[in-house]
C-alpha cells in the first residue's frame, strides 16, 4: 500500500502551527515559535481570515512567510471608531494617582451587550476626551510566518494524546 499523501489545510481541518506576526519594520508583535504551538479548527473564527487564506493548501513541515496588507491583517483604521467625550465623564479616571490616564493609556468601556471595549486615548483637551476603539494593529501591514507542524483533515476525529 504506498503512503498515503500529506493532509493539505482546508476549511474544518485542525491544524497544529509556531507562528510569528510582525511589523513591517520587523518589530516581532507575537510569536509562539519558542513555544508549544498553537492548535486551531480552521474557520472557527479563532484566526482572522486573512491569515487564514494564506494557510490554506499548505501541508505539515510546510513554512510560509508573507507581508499581509492591513485589509487582510486586523483591517484598515475606521474613522467611525474614533471618538470624542466630554472630559467631565472622565474626571474620576483623570484624578485617579495610582493609575493615571494618559493619551496611550488603554481604558475599558462596555458595549451594549455587556462586553469589554478597551479603547486607547489619544488626546485629552481641556473639554473632551479622544478615544480610539480601533484595533492597535489595525492599518499595519503585518509580517505573517507560519511553520506548518499537523494536519488533521476536517472529516477525521482528532484524539489528542499526552504523553
Amino acid at each position: 500500500m504506498a503512503d498515503e499523501p500529506e493532509a493539505l489545510i482546508e476549511t474544518g481541518a485542525l491544524v497544529s502551527l509556531h507562528f510569528s506576526l510582525a511589523l513591517g519594520t520587523g518589530e516581532v508583535i507575537d510569536s509562539n515559535f519558542d513555544q508549544q504551538p498553537a492548535s486551531l479548527r480552521l474557520g472557527d473564527g479563532s484566526m482572522l481570515p486573512g491569515f487564514e487564506a494564506v494557510l490554506c493548501g499548505l501541508q505539515a513541515g510546510e513554512e510560509i512567510e508573507r507581508l499581509l496588507p492591513a485589509e487582510q491583517a486586523f483591517g484598515p483604521v475606521n474613522p467611525d471608531n474614533q471618538h470624542r467625550f466630554p472630559i467631565a465623564k472622565f474626571a474620576h479616571l483623570l484624578e485617579d494617582d495610582l493609575i493615571p490616564t494618559a493619551v496611550g493609556s488603554v481604558i475599558s468601556f462596555k458595549d451594549v451587550a455587556g462586553f469589554d471595549l478597551p479603547g486607547v486615548v489619544t488626546e485629552i483637551g481641556e473639554n473632551f476626551i479622544s478615544v480610539d476603539f480601533n484595533h492597535p494593529l489595525a492599518g499595519k501591514q503585518i509580517l505573517f510566518k507560519a511553520r506548518i507542524v499537523s494536519v488533521v483533515p476536517p472529516d477525521v476525529e482528532a484524539i489528542e494524546v499526552k504523553l
